[in-house]
């Protein structure tokens, strides 16, 4: 069989999903992992089995025994990593949001397409098994027309301090999770252009720990007719939300990623994990098993392997990337200005961070 060879950049916790993720695709070998964190990578290395490790990316895109590397860093380091990868030569699977700033989010599709190596945007939920047979069920007929869909992702906060610092990450819970529902909501559509974007964001829980909001909803209407209704928070305890609401002209779906794949459990002493972001897990909790399964991670990265393999066409590109970050610019655009914003749209500022237009209001 012919296997990719890999190598993964960053060790913290998505980096781990991904690993986990791979040990399910016959087709790769996992050669190398990287963080300027040597005793963290060594440690990443050991739990997955990983038999080398390099402490500069740079070193570990020079190497010849790499095809493609997954990235999974703080955003604002998106644009070095992915334009040296692809200058190297190699494919990258980058973990979503494309880059915190559309500047870079163009370089980097720019550097790939140029040197001709595949840019593949790992947005999870547009292939956690749930979600796909709903959108399977929308292939089918069995709702009708679809003419609005809803998504939200909610938890208490981020597991890294750089994504409350917006120089860094770009936004708070818009550019953290919104992604993930935007591109969602372009897919269950079928990518469609946007039409308009109206927001409000709020800080209510982190406000001392960021400037970025913690709060928010994102209304999208898109080319066609369709709507689709966003909400993300980092201000919701008890662990992670994740649930859809399809509407059709005939009929309706209601999905709830976690919650229904999970056990129920009442503990008074509490135990080790029950879900990502779960603070505590005494009393009644909701304990998942194969999370990475339920998420997505393995479906993903089987079928972005495949296509660097040129064995399936890529679903989700550095294309639909960039659009969902347009997205995101013009949704901080309106909730800075109170007002709907509607296509053509063009940032005022690509070079800056989103969340800015929302701040500088």
């Amino acid at each position: 069989m012919v296997k990719v060879r890999l190598g993964i950049i960053g060790s913290a916790f998505s980096s781990n999903l991904h690993a986990e993720a791979l040990e399910d695709v016959p087709e790769v070998a996992v050669v190398a992992a990287c963080s300027p964190n040597r005793k963290h990578v060594e440690e990443f290395a050991r739990k997955w089995k990983i038999g080398s490790v390099e402490t500069d990316y740079r070193k570990l895109l020079e190497r010849k025994d790499i095809d493609a590397v997954v990235v999974g860093i703080p955003n604002d380091l998106h644009r070095a990593v992915t334009v040296a990868a692809a200058e190297a030569g190699k494919h990258v699977i980058l973990e979503k949001p494309i880059a915190h700033t559309l500047s870079d989010a163009d370089a980097m599709v720019a550097a790939c397409k140029k040197h001709g190596v595949k840019l593949l945007y790992a947005e999870t939920i547009c292939f956690s098994p749930k979600y796909v047979r709903a959108k399977k069920l929308i292939a089918e007929g069995a709702i009708g027309e679809l003419y609005m869909v809803k998504q939200g992702e909610k938890h208490s906060g981020p597991h890294s301090d750089w994504f409350y610092d917006v120089r860094r990450s770009g936004g708070g819970a818009i550019m953290d999770m919104g992604c993930h529902g935007i591109e969602w909501a372009r897919w269950m559509y079928g990518k469609p252009k946007p039409k308009s974007v109206v927001a409000h964001c709020q800080r209510v829980l982190h406000t001392k720990r960021t400037k970025g909001e913690d709060n928010s909803v994102v209304i999208l209407e898109f080319e066609g007719g369709g709507i689709a209704v966003i909400e993300d928070s980092w201000a919701k305890h008890g662990g992670m939300d994740d649930r859809i609401e399809l509407y059709g002209t005939e009929g309706v779906v209601y999905c709830d990623l976690l919650h229904g794949s999970s056990m129920e459990t009442y503990s008074r002493t509490g135990y080790g994990y029950a879900v990502e972001k779960a603070g505590e897990t005494k009393g009644w909790t909701f304990t998942v098993f194969e999370e990475a399964h339920i998420y997505g991670f393995p479906h993903e990265m089987r079928h972005f392997v495949r296509s660097i393999l040129d064995q399936e066409t890529p679903r989700e590109t550095g294309d639909d990337g960039r659009a969902t970050l347009e997205i995101i610019y013009a949704a901080y655009e309106s909730a800075g200005t109170g007002k709907r914003v509607t296509w053509p749209y063009k940032p005022k500022h690509p070079d800056q961070v989103p969340v800015n237009a929302w701040l500088k209001a």
